[in-house]
């Protein structure tokens, strides 16, 4: 039943693919208001994430189109300026604030930046030569204060350890590993100690998160080992695992809002070129699309308190470069509880 109803949902949006700019933006202005650009000078820059009290963001920047990532944070005040806060070594990726807004979390390559080159290439998920991201396995997480001193690794072991990120209380960290020959999901204690496998299924299970209450976790996964991904959802003891989407796109980047229920995600349903950001009801499946620009959307998150949705996109910019764009969101949950 959930799948026909997200099929169904699917379709209603198909026919609105490739609406005018004015459409596009009446259209999104149900949900977002005030959208405006936050990044500007990279050559790309994305995945970004609220600090507890939303007043920055953390995210992943190049300062050419295709150079390797550093981590960088921004005050959300206007004319504010990015700080390096990763090492400028290496390759960087899956920053996120500690909940107790007071240092940082992030995946780097930096301890062994000079072999990386030399190193054996890992496995990558690639839908296309376009659209891929490599499983590096020199790449490791670490922690440091908010300026980026006192680095901490976290994990080390054979294998890509990234994309990671807190529970609310910051007392954990779910993240994804090779560690065991295969994209797994596992969760780990704030201080790199007691790490234990959630997914043990074939395939790539990654971009976990928490829910703001702590009871379950969601995250992406190509079980079907096809190149398409699709959106889990699952409890902490991994127990509960059950599919919020069954199509043939690729599904990813999902992140709960603050009732720990809904949910924002993006799909390729719309085309490889064209990702748009969608919500969802988890116990009904009931889904409604936020973006209608052409270009990449995806990566959607939300601050704490829900009042405001972090994306990155590609085709908003001026200069046609992928950038962090914010707005405030305003939705009614009640209004998509319902079949």
């Amino acid at each position: 039943m959930l799948s026909i109803l997200l099929l169904t949902s699917f379709l209603t949006g198909a026919a609105l693919d490739k609406p005018s700019t004015a459409e596009a933006d009446k259209l999104e202005a149900r949900h977002l208001k005030n959208i405006r650009q936050v990044t500007t000078g990279f050559g790309r820059a994305g995945e970004g994430y609220f600090s507890p009290d939303g007043k920055s963001i953390i995210f992943q920047a190049s300062q050419e189109a295709q150079g390797d990532y550093q981590i960088y944070t921004q005050s959300l005040t206007p004319g504010a300026k990015p700080k390096l806060v990763s090492t400028g070594k290496g390759k960087c990726t899956c920053s996120y604030f500690h909940p107790d807004g007071m240092s940082i979390l992030f995946a780097s390559t930096h301890l062994a930046a000079d072999k990386t080159a030399e190193a054996k290439k890992g496995p990558a998920y690639s839908r296309s030569e376009r659209y891929r991201w490599d499983f590096d396995p020199v790449m490791d997480i670490f922690k440091a204060d908010l300026d980026g001193k006192h680095l901490v690794r976290l994990t080390d072991t054979p294998g890509y350890d990234a994309e990671g990120s807190y529970s609310s209380d910051g007392k954990e960290i779910i993240f994804t590993s090779f560690r065991d020959g295969n994209a797994e999901i596992y969760i780990m204690d704030a201080d790199g100690k007691n790490p234990r496998r959630i997914t043990n299924a074939k395939g790539y299970d990654g971009g976990p998160f928490f829910s703001p209450d702590g009871k379950k976790i969601i995250y992406r996964s190509d079980r079907k080992e096809n190149d398409l991904l699709q959106i889990f959802i699952n409890t902490p003891d991994g127990k509960n695992e059950r599919a919020l989407t069954s199509n043939d796109a690729v599904n990813w980047g999902p992140y709960f809002w603050k009732d720990s229920r809904h949910i924002v995600y993006s799909t390729s349903l719309h085309g490889h070129q064209n990702y748009e950001v969608y919500w969802m009801d988890t116990e009904t499946g009931k889904q409604e699309r936020i973006t209608y620009r052409e270009g990449f959307d995806g990566l959607p998150v939300f601050s704490a308190d829900g009042t405001k949705m972090l994306w990155t996109s590609k085709g908003r910019a001026a200069d046609g470069t992928s950038q962090l764009f914010i707005a405030d969101f305003e939705i009614e949950p009640a209004k998509t509880a319902q079949k």
